[in-house]
């Protein structure tokens, strides 16, 4: 991949966490590690790999975020839908296990690329 070609993709981390066991956590190490600029966000405190993790419940207003990544499930969305959304992102990808029908059809509605798939093989694979 051509330097500069993914350091220009501001991802959100959705519930990022300092527990090391959990796939969010590696999905920013695995960020950090490719020179992918990342924001975490959740209802965790702490930091991750140089970054403060922001508190989702205080749904700060965020710019140039270019894909949000979704590591909570269905049943804890709904709250955070249209904040999601209002960051207006090129694209969100929902992570095995969190995959929401009725989220796809409101980000698809607003122009924003739906991906089923796995933040770490994309990263993996040069696809991200």
């Amino acid at each position: 991949m051509e330097a500069g070609i993914m350091s220009d993709k501001l991802t959100l981390i959705v519930g990022a966490t300092t527990n090391p066991t959990r796939y969010a956590y590696f999905a920013a190490s695995r960020l950090a590690d490719a020179g992918v600029p990342f924001i975490p966000i959740g209802i965790k405190t702490g930091e991750l790999f140089g970054e403060k993790i922001m508190d989702l419940r205080a749904k700060p207003a965020l710019e140039n975020i270019h894909t949000i990544t979704l590591y909570i499930g269905p049943s804890n969305q709904e709250e955070w839908i249209d904040y999601l959304i209002s960051l207006a992102p090129e694209r969100i990808i929902f992570n095995p296990g969190t995959e929401n029908p009725v989220f796809f059809q409101k980000a698809k509605a607003n122009g924003i690329e739906v991906l089923q798939a796995c933040t770490l093989v994309m990263l993996s694979t040069n696809q991200y």
